[in-house]
């Protein structure tokens, strides 16, 4: 009765140990974990990168490693199998209502890893609700925080926000965020089109600032084209000013040197002998020219009374150059000029000086 006995209660067990169990927690689940959990079979193999935990007789006992483990019959059995790789989650697509009233259509995905698994299969009866429902909540909390315009802007410090606010709840559950994309967001149709409208105008203003910069920057250019040729005109008026008065003003040297070297060249020719004399016949020479070249220029002309009297003009000629070349022969007496003697005209002489007046 007592083999009986014992057989029925061993029947009983091992058809307690074999009731389906929970499933394991990974997502998705297809991949996560398989239809029934492991048996215990004495010896066992766990894979890698998988934690299974054991319980001896409905109380936790460990975590097998990877590798060789032996258990118990009927007294250990494999309560939990939790996958140590990255896992990745589909947040479903929620509604949020954003600073400035505007309601969006927002879904995506969360990359996790569990890091305890004693935590993970005892810390919280679904993990995966628990997070994906911690990942809605949290992106609506944010998403109120910020408007419409920032939401494009800011998806990179949002996301930021995300991963902190479920590690902080996730910690005591095992788990860790690694990172949260945003996938898609979906704005109502009627905010769409002033969005577009609102970009229609932001293109065309760009591009009126861009015309008018350009206008302004042409102007600029030709303004400041007129006043460079302005100042290089004025510089070659000044420079060309400069150069015809350094020009002048050499001509100006030249003539006053080739003046000086005539007058030297005079006096040396008057301090030698007869000089007096011909020099007397120059300046006779040249006041009656002068006299043949009055009425050329103009109709205003003034004469001598005797302006006939050939014999006198020149002797009034030489008499000033007399008074002139007086203070010369002051300073040297030694040179003592002759006399000129001047004959007297007589009648009969006038005719041909009147033909040399006439001429």
């Amino acid at each position: 009765m007592l083999g009986r006995a014992a057989r029925g209660t061993g029947r009983l067990l091992l058809q307690s140990s074999r009731r389906p169990e929970p499933r394991a927690w990974l997502a998705p689940a297809p991949k996560r974990c398989s239809s029934s959990l492991p048996m215990n079979t004495l010896v066992l193999f766990v894979p890698q990168q998988e934690a299974w935990v054991v319980e001896r007789m409905g109380r936790f006992h460990r975590i097998l490693e990877p590798g060789l483990n032996f258990l118990i019959p009927l007294l250990d059995r494999i309560r939990y199998v939790q996958s140590l790789k990255e896992i990745v989650i589909n947040v479903p697509e929620q509604s949020a209502v954003t600073l400035d009233n505007v309601t969006l259509q927002i879904d995506g995905v969360l990359y996790l890893r569990i890091m305890d698994p004693y935590k993970a299969s005892y810390g919280v009866e679904d993990p995966e609700y628990a997070v994906t429902q911690l990942a809605q909540t949290t992106m609506r909390s944010e998403l109120g925080k910020i408007s419409l315009d920032k939401v494009f802007r800011e998806r990179e410090s949002l996301n930021a926000c995300i991963v902190d606010a479920i590690n902080q709840a996730s910690d005591c559950w095992g788990i860790r965020c690694l990172r949260y994309e945003i996938k898609d967001i979906h704005v109502p149709p009627r905010v769409k089109e002033s969005m577009q409208m609102q970009v229609e105008a932001e293109r065309r203003k760009r591009a009126t600032v861009l015309e008018s910069e350009g206008t302004r920057e042409s102007a600029i250019n030709v303004a400041e084209g007129q006043k460079q040729a302005q100042i290089l005109a004025s510089e070659a008026e000044k420079a060309e000013q400069i150069n015809k008065a350094a020009g002048e003003a050499n001509a100006m040297l030249a003539k006053a040197k080739a003046k000086a070297e005539a007058i030297r060249l005079l006096a040396d020719a008057l301090t030698q002998q007869n000089g007096n004399a011909a020099a007397s016949l120059a300046v006779a020479e040249q006041y009656v020219s002068a006299f043949s070249k009055l009425a050329k220029d103009s109709n205003t002309i003034l004469l001598p009374s005797n302006t006939g009297d050939v014999t006198s003009m020149v002797t009034q000629a030489l008499g000033i150059y007399g008074a002139l070349t007086k203070p010369h022969a002051a300073k040297s007496p030694e040179v003592t000029p002759p006399a000129l003697e001047v004959p007297e005209c007589t009648p009969t002489e006038l005719p041909e000086a009147d033909q040399v007046n006439s001429s």
